[in-house]
């Protein structure tokens, strides 16, 4: 694993990785997550760092890609497509092409707890989510229990993670990139120590973990298994 960025851009750590590592089989996007450390629990937020505005399909990649990586990080993934609208609440492109993402994940891993498009309200508080979800529609229970943010585009994502972390004071580790054959993570210009250790131990999680062929558990493993498999 490599960790970069210190003295240089997001960028030119990514574009020499894509040139000379290349995306592991059967990935189609890199992409990000950050890691919440909030007091009672972890949650992860995507994409905050690399994907500005991704299609319905890239979404999905995305959304799959960040729960599998929390995972192995030992989180049960529940994971949330972030909308301004709720089920059919709103209406607008944005909120289509949540939907569509949503409807590609499913059909992808119908196993793997996931519903959207869902405001953060909804997909965090239990008490909302009874108000505004409909529980026939999110039958694995994702409302009020996510631990997996997925945002619709790189501002909202980039900006939630900041407001939570300087709100909150909850520590952020990342960006944790993935999609990559060999784990390659960057670090701010700004970086302090701190910031920096966390990122290599997380690069070091996910080497071992591409060494290791069952890197999940059985119960987690089979959320990832394919319609027909």
């Amino acid at each position: 694993g490599m960790v970069a960025g210190l003295l240089s851009t997001t960028f030119t750590t990514v574009r020499p990785a894509l040139a000379l590592i290349g995306l592991e089989a059967g990935c189609k996007i890199l992409s990000s997550v950050f890691f919440m450390l909030l007091e009672r629990e972890v949650l992860v937020f995507a994409d905050c760092a690399l994907n500005p505005d991704p299609t319905a399909a890239q979404l999905a990649e995305i959304a799959l890609g960040s729960a599998r990586l929390a995972a192995q990080f030992g989180l049960s993934p529940r994971v949330a497509m972030i909308s301004y609208s709720t089920g059919a609440s709103g209406t607008g492109p944005d909120v289509e092409k949540v939907a569509q993402a949503t409807a590609l994940a499913r059909e992808a891993f119908p196993r793997l707890p996931l519903y959207g498009p869902i405001q953060v309200d909804a997909a965090l508080d239990p008490r909302v989510a009874k108000t505004k979800v409909n529980r026939d529609d999110d039958v694995m229970g994702v409302a009020g229990r996510a631990n997996v943010l997925v945002f619709p585009n790189l501002s909202a994502a980039n900006n939630a993670y900041k407001a939570v972390s300087l709100s909150s004071g909850a520590g952020a580790i990342g960006p944790v990139m993935h999609g990559l054959a060999k784990p390659v993570n960057d670090v701010s210009r700004g970086a302090i120590v701190s910031e920096i250790v966390d990122t290599i131990l997380a690069t070091c999680c996910q080497a071992r973990f591409a060494k290791q062929a069952n890197a999940l558990s059985p119960g987690i493993a089979e959320l990832f298994e394919a319609r027909g498999a």
